[in-house]
């Protein structure tokens, strides 16, 4: 360790400004003393941990931007919004909406948070396709202006207070958990996962894990932990679900695979007639009187 600290620490000592403002305003003077310039990490480990968590922040953020492209993109393309639940993404909204509004009055680092507003704006995205390709347009219109009124109220401080909004954010919580059951029950009645995004249903999987232990560095707030705890256990139901149905078509698709037992269509029918007439023409033929004398 000693050799690999004495390789390093010309480096870390003439980091570009930009580079270390960044590490200090994420780890604090102290820690970025021990962990960059001393290279001490045997000695550290809550500097260590505080690091690691800042690391796993910011990339849950940066992943966050596109976690839920390939679910657009799989709806576009398909212009169905089989397997999917409108109420899965109607309560997971209003939960998104509830906790951005909660971490950013309250001033909690956006390392902790960051990707709620990135995924709350892919949501409404994800929201009106479905509503559009269920034949719900006027529906979507009407849940787009429900949002914009809903931003303009928990944002505003005269229109709502820290203390309804604390009430609000552990009604979010139960919101969170509770949007996942819709759209597991979707896959149960659909028998198949339709067009769901396993990409964005990994991801939730990581991220929610990753911010049970983000939260418990950096958040001294069981309102949030529990919520990220609920909604890991039920974003793991969605993974195994996405594993077993993997290459099972859907109820739909196994209903269209299946022979119609109904009757013989007219065509078939007709050249079944044709063909019975056409090959009993010879047996009537030689069934007629002849002219020949018998002896």
């Amino acid at each position: 360790m000693d050799a690999l600290r004495s390789a390093l620490q010309p480096v870390t000592h003439n980091l570009p400004g930009p580079i270390r403002d960044i590490g200090l305003s994420l780890i604090g003077d102290s820690c970025y003393k021990k962990l960059i310039l001393d290279i001490d990490l045997e000695h550290n480990p809550e500097c260590l941990k505080l690091a690691i968590s800042k690391a796993l922040g910011i990339g849950i953020v940066a992943a966050s931007s596109i976690v839920k492209v390939p679910q657009i993109l799989k709806l576009v393309n398909s212009k169905s919004a089989s397997g999917v639940s409108f109420l899965s993404y109607l309560l997971e909204t209003s939960s998104l909406l509830t906790s951005l509004a909660y971490n950013v009055r309250n001033g909690f680092p956006f390392s902790t948070f960051g990707e709620t507003a990135l995924i709350l704006g892919q949501n409404v995205i994800i929201s009106v396709l479905v509503l559009k390709y269920s034949g719900r347009a006027g529906i979507a219109a009407l849940f787009v202006a429900a949002l914009a009124v809903g931003v303009a109220t928990f944002f505003s401080e005269q229109l709502l207070n820290m203390q309804q909004l604390s009430y609000l954010q552990a009604g979010a919580g139960v919101l969170g958990v509770a949007s996942k059951v819709p759209q597991i029950l979707a896959i149960l009645q659909e028998g198949g996962t339709g067009q769901l995004s396993a990409f964005a249903v990994f991801n939730y999987l990581a991220g929610s894990l990753s911010r049970i232990f983000t939260t418990l560095q950096e958040v001294d707030d069981k309102l949030i932990l529990y919520g990220f705890i609920a909604g890991f256990a039920l974003n793991l139901v969605l993974a195994l679900q996405m594993v077993y149905y993997w290459n099972a078509p859907s109820a739909k698709a196994r209903g269209k695979q299946k022979v119609p037992a109904g009757p013989i269509p007219a065509a078939t029918s007709s050249a079944t007639a044709t063909g019975a007439s056409t090959s009993s023409e010879p047996r009537a033929k030689s069934k007629g009187p002849t002219t020949r004398r018998r002896g």
